[in-house]
């Protein structure tokens, strides 16, 4: 009858009256009448953005009043002398210079200190995507653009954080491997400690971090087999364990005349990965696309339900929903995946499942790139960055070709349930870009000491399963008095990601990290 573009306000309640004026020429006229005026549900935001920014204004006004000689002066008569000199040199926090060659640290103890030369960069990035990560979990103000997708398309908060902690973890393999084989260890022994944290990591998503609880008393008739903290500990058994052979692999070693291109000095040396790596995309491509599903055609990536005009109502996921309903089980994995409202769906499908681990894989091993960047270039900050953005720039091209430019589209679209090769793509095109600025920032020109972001970073196994584990105490969770208001689920949900922020902080003053 007519066709009326609106843009609908929160809370707002509309008429639509629909006039017939003559019969004869069959014209219509529609008008669209507000009864009650909609609220603006983003003036939250503001109002918590501004109060942050003050907090940020004066913590840089007092770091910057501690330089001044009198104040100086005057802060150590108040406060005890030792502790006073730690705190100003601390840069908001860092340790100092005093504190990283102490005894503590020659003490080799896990818990006890900072390597010396560590990457505050790198902390800083993995603590970023950590507090979105918790802010999310904890609801985002109820925001739509704080919750998932149904399914394909376009990338919100939680999908890309989550993907850069894994990105970040594959960076943080390199360095960490080098490190823990300089010190002495041997190559068989750090072996064991990867297979040993893997299984931690995992047997922590199982128990501790399980869903399922909230219905009872853990059983293993619904419990859930896949999680975050599962997949983190299978992608960095795989990273790692692909590492670690060519770990110590350094380029004074090798004779000029074997030397690779410039280009390809961070590729060449380690084919045998590439080619690893190349073999499971295969695998995850063979597997999604030509793998039978009965009752679903070949190939199919939708998410089931009433998509696709309703046609393949019990194919959510495809194969890889599929795979994991075979091979675990439908009580054991996710019962409520995010296609459930939207497309009311009633198979159940897991993100984290067996299939999505594939190209979790791939996702760390760019990270993992990033790290043999680092430790090729060592202190060349330039050439460093350059990578950085060559690969972005790669990524981007990838991506631009799999989903041809478009959202929800394209041979392979970008998809987190998925964990589609154009989401690992597409997400690792950004994380190379953040962490080139982040980089810059932090460690090159030292504008920003990566505050109040870096502490999580430190601490990240804590700060992610203690969030899980306290979600529904106080003070992190308390009853709201009104359910529907953004404001009050924004104030309870910043509240909780501030505290673990703060208490992240404690804990890097009392020099006190939980390592796995």
């Amino acid at each position: 009858l007519c066709r009326i573009h609106y843009h609908f306000g929160e809370s707002g309640n509309y008429s639509l009256e629909v006039k017939i004026l003559s019969r004869s020429t069959q014209t219509v006229s529609c008008d669209l009448s507000i009864n009650e005026e909609p609220i603006n549900s983003y003036l939250p935001i503001l109002f918590a953005f501004l109060v942050y920014t003050g907090i940020l204004a004066v913590v840089i006004a007092g770091h910057l009043l501690m330089k001044i000689d009198p104040v100086r002066s005057w802060v150590c008569k108040k406060l005890n002398p030792r502790e006073t000199e730690r705190l100003i040199n601390s840069e908001l926090g860092s340790p100092s210079r005093a504190d990283s060659l102490s005894s503590d640290l020659s003490s080799q103890r896990v818990w006890s200190g900072v390597p010396r030369q560590r990457l505050r960069s790198l902390d800083t990035f993995r603590g970023l995507s950590l507090i979105i990560m918790v802010f999310v979990n904890y609801g985002g103000g109820k925001y739509w653009f704080f919750k998932h997708e149904s399914w394909n398309g376009k990338v919100h908060f939680p999908t890309a954080f989550f993907s850069r902690f894994v990105f970040i973890m594959g960076t943080s393999v390199s360095l960490s491997l080098s490190s823990m084989l300089r010190w002495g260890s041997s190559k068989k022994k750090v072996l064991l400690k990867i297979l040993w944290r893997s299984f931690l990591l995992i047997l922590l998503g199982i128990v501790v971090v399980n869903p399922n609880y909230c219905l009872g008393p853990l059983s293993w008739d619904n419990l859930r087999i896949p999680g975050v903290l599962q997949r983190l500990g299978l992608t960095y058994l795989v990273v790692a364990a692909l590492q670690l052979p060519f770990t110590g692999i350094a380029a004074e070693n090798v004779p000029v005349s074997r030397m690779p291109p410039p280009a390809l000095q961070d590729i060449l040396p380690y084919w045998p990965q590439w080619i690893f790596i190349l073999t499971l995309e295969v695998i995850w491509l063979c597997l999604t696309f030509l793998l039978p599903v009965p009752g679903c055609p070949r190939g199919y990536l939708g998410p089931g339900g009433i998509g696709d005009f309703g046609k393949y109502p019990n194919c959510t996921g495809g194969a890889a929903g599929y795979i994991d309903r075979l091979l675990l089980g439908e009580k054991h994995i996710y019962q409520h995946p995010s296609s459930s409202v939207l497309y009311q769906t009633k198979m159940p499908y897991d993100p984290e499942g067996i299939l999505g681990t594939i190209n979790s894989a791939v996702m760390a091993f760019l990270g993992l790139q990033a790290g043999k960047i680092i430790l090729l270039y060592k202190d060349q900050h330039k050439q460093i960055m350059s990578r950085f953005l060559i690969w972005s720039i790669v990524m981007g091209i990838i991506s631009a070709a799999l989903t041809k430019c478009s959202k929800d589209e394209g041979f392979i679209p970008i998809n987190k349930n998925l964990w589609s090769i154009s989401y690992v793509t597409t997400m690792s095109c950004f994380a190379f870009i953040l962490l080139l600025l982040i980089y810059y920032l932090v460690d090159v020109k030292r504008l920003w000491s990566g505050a109040p972001f870096f502490y999580p970073g430190m601490n990240s196994i804590l700060v992610y399963i203690g969030h899980e584990v306290f979600e529904n105490y106080f003070p992190f969770k308390w009853k709201m008095q009104d359910s529907q208001s953004h404001a009050e689920h924004l104030i309870q949900n910043l509240t909780a990601t501030s505290l673990w922020v703060l208490i992240s902080y404690v804990l890097y003053r009392k020099r006190i990290f939980w390592k796995i």
